[in-house]
């Protein structure tokens, strides 16, 4: 399947880039901190999987990422600036609702999206980020510290050489991505996340230790249901394919 073709849009005076396949009810992809469109989305095969059962699948670069414009500044990656993006690329593109999936900090920036810009998001997919989404998903300062760090040999947190040697081999902006991680982590209350109505799925991998629990995410949202994501930890849930079947079934039960 050929690779779609990266394509840009103007808002918020900053260039973002996307992709874009298929025919269909439109499905909007929003990926994880440190990936892009093509690592979270084209590469674990989500848009074949996704274009073959007949969906229009559109995935953005979030800000900061991938091909899109990166601001060195932290207050530029707030989740409701970023949920702002995700909604201005549906205006770009003259659709008005869509189904929203979005992994990691993705399922972050969705959840802001379906608070923010309610009528655009007809159904969610939470991949990643379970009930860490209200608490928090663990300490992000080594991480920042991680990447801002002149040699990786001298970084010895586990989870901060984990993320830098991912950057490191997405040949992402590390000053961007440092000036991200602290601003974009902003949790949910469990009220607010109460208010997000939209049918949802939340799925986390079971050796995953930065998401946090899928069910107790799920229990708090009307009409949300839980899926593990057998033996996978955080970096391989994504493209797993109990998790591509599942959110088939998903979509498949809630058409737009």
């Amino acid at each position: 399947m050929n690779t779609p073709e990266i394509r840009y849009f103007q808002h918020d005076g900053l260039r973002l880039a996307y992709r874009e396949q298929g025919e269909g009810d439109p499905v909007l992809l929003i990926h994880g901190f440190a990936s892009s469109s093509y690592v979270n989305w084209v590469s674990p095969g989500w848009f074949q999987t996704l274009t073959e059962a007949g969906y229009r699948v559109i995935a953005i670069d979030d800000r900061g990422h991938g091909q899109s414009e990166k601001s060195h500044e932290a207050a530029d990656y707030t989740p409701s600036l970023m949920a702002g993006d995700a909604a201005a690329l549906l205006d770009h593109l003259d659709i008005e609702e869509a189904h929203v999936m979005g992994y990691s900090m993705g399922a972050r920036i969705a959840a802001f999206m379906a608070l923010e810009h309610a009528s655009r998001v007809h159904s969610l997919v939470f991949g990643g980020l379970g009930i860490g989404m209200v608490t928090g998903a663990g300490d992000w300062g080594p991480i920042h510290e991680a990447l801002l760090a002149d040699d990786p040999a001298t970084i010895t947190h586990p989870r901060g050489l984990m993320f830098r040697k991912f950057a490191d081999q997405t040949k992402s902006d590390r000053l961007a991505l440092a000036a991200c991680v602290l601003t974009s982590k902003e949790t949910l209350s469990a009220e607010a996340i109460g208010r997000i109505t939209q049918p949802t799925l939340v799925a986390v991998g079971t050796k995953d230790d930065i998401g946090g629990s899928p069910h107790d995410l799920a229990a708090l949202l009307p009409n949300g249901r839980s899926l593990d994501i057998p033996g996978r930890d955080h970096m391989l849930a994504v493209g797993d394919k109990v998790f591509k079947q599942a959110v088939l079934e998903f979509l498949r039960e809630n058409p737009i």
